[in-house]
């Protein structure tokens, strides 16, 4: 089971974690090229040319971090599946999972959404590589609850769902218990009127 925060490696928060949340939060209001180190440094109480001490640059943060909430991503969504239950019960389990990771994480989604291009060749190429595993744990759920789909029908149902949940750091309308309830009730109506 992945750690309970996405950017947390071990049992206990490290300076390396503070920055990396820092950073998103920051990445998320401001962009990645509109924001410094200097103001990462400020935001975790350190000077920014601190920080190289922790990180070799900017655009490594970013790695790291997007490759961190995708390996996330797909270890819950693995971990989930292997808990177990019917179909139905799976297929329900990692879209609350999915939703919770979405509402309790909005920098990171809003940090993924926008910088994935700002991305070094290497780091893009193993977060979309995370990226695609991770769906297709959700096409083998879909498929095994929803019947009759095909991978290529499950696979697109399953991103229309993800940009139903990812949506959630702009439309933070409802408290969140109500907006979990009513996003899982659209994915999960979106996931089985795929048929």
């Amino acid at each position: 089971m992945p750690s309970e925060s996405p950017l947390v490696r071990g049992e206990k928060t490290t300076r390396r974690d503070q920055i990396l949340a820092a950073a998103a939060e920051l990445f998320a209001r401001h962009g990645f090229h509109g924001v410094g180190i200097d103001e990462i440094g400020a935001a975790v109480g350190i000077s920014g040319p601190a920080l190289y001490r922790h990180f070799r640059s900017k655009d490594a943060m970013l790695g790291e971090m997007l490759t961190s909430i995708s390996r996330y991503l797909l270890d819950g969504g693995t971990a989930r599946v292997a808990e177990g239950g019917s179909p139905d019960e799976v297929l329900a389990g990692l879209v609350r999972f999915h939703i919770d990771f979405a509402l309790s994480q909005p920098a990171l989604i809003t940090v993924q959404e926008r910088n994935l291009a700002n991305l070094s060749e290497p780091d893009r190429k193993e977060v979309r590589a995370l990226q695609r595993r991770y769906v297709e744990v959700w096409v083998s759920v879909v498929r095994a609850a929803v019947g009759g789909l095909n991978d290529t029908r499950a696979r697109s149902a399953a991103h229309a769902v993800f940009g139903l949940m990812n949506s959630t750091p702009h439309s933070r309308h409802l408290p969140d218990d109500e907006l979990a309830e009513l996003l899982t009730t659209l994915a999960l109506g979106a996931l089985y009127a795929a048929k």
